[in-house]
């Protein structure tokens, strides 16, 4: 180190943190009083090199190599650290990269769930005591009740479609879209029921077939499921673009 005076007026300083068992830096602030031997003390935490086993070197804001801080009870703010320096810390363990982040390694606690049901500390147990969300059997009821009346509408809209008739589709936040009902029942792509339109522009999402399967034809960008509450049967002609106009 130089025998030069240096004048310091913030009394941390932002680094960045590099090591070979990491694929990526870390940005941490720390206070220039404290010793070399403190400073590795709280990178073991960050990089997850014992103490014991770092070497650290400095470099510039433009990873220019500057020195090794190897004075352990030299102060950090006797080295020249400025804020954005890097830090690199060298692990002399004989760890691996990755070794810290590979979950695969780390030993799990399982437990039956008849076990855990018994237990009178767990967040299960919480949420009975407090009587929330499917352990609220009044609230649960109540949405599997409005559940199946919605499901109920649906089929029913759905089944009073007839293939090949005119419609509009209304989807809130969706401009209103006016096409031919292709299709209406239950589908392997969502639960409940749906009606295949074919707009009469390319407002869709598909062809008609969805993950592989056929359900209608129809032009690319043409076909859309929509959920039936959406659509209503009615005289809608299609639009007279002007086509055959010169």
């Amino acid at each position: 180190m130089d025998g030069g005076v240096r004048v310091i007026t913030n009394p941390t300083v932002a680094v960045r943190l590099t090591s070979p068992l990491q694929e990526f830096e870390v940005n941490r602030r720390f206070n220039r009083g404290i010793s070399i031997a403190e400073f590795k003390g709280k990178l073991e935490m960050v990089v997850g090199t014992p103490a014991s086993c770092m070497e650290l070197e400095l470099y510039s804001i433009g990873d220019q190599f500057l020195q090794k801080l190897d004075d352990n009870e030299a102060l950090l703010g006797s080295y020249p650290v400025d804020d954005d320096c890097r830090i690199h810390v060298i692990d002399s363990s004989g760890a691996q990269k990755g070794e810290f982040s590979d979950l695969s390694k780390v030993e799990k606690f399982e437990i039956s769930d008849d076990a855990y049901e018994k237990r009178t500390d767990s967040v299960r147990s919480f949420l009975k005591k407090q009587r929330v969300g499917r352990f609220n059997e009044e609230e649960t009821a109540k949405k599997e009740a409005e559940l199946a009346a919605r499901e109920a509408e649906d089929k029913a809209a759905a089944d009073a479609m007839a293939i090949g008739s005119r419609c509009q589709v209304q989807v809130s936040g969706q401009p209103t879209k006016v096409g031919t009902v292709m299709y209406a029942g239950t589908t392997d792509f969502k639960p409940g029921y749906w009606v295949g339109v074919k707009y009469d522009e390319p407002l869709g999402k598909n062809n008609g077939s969805v993950n592989g399967k056929k359900y209608f034809e129809c032009e690319n960008n043409y076909g859309a499921f929509v959920k039936p509450l959406c659509v209503t049967v009615g005289d809608f002609p299609e639009e007279d673009y002007g086509l055959d106009e010169m």
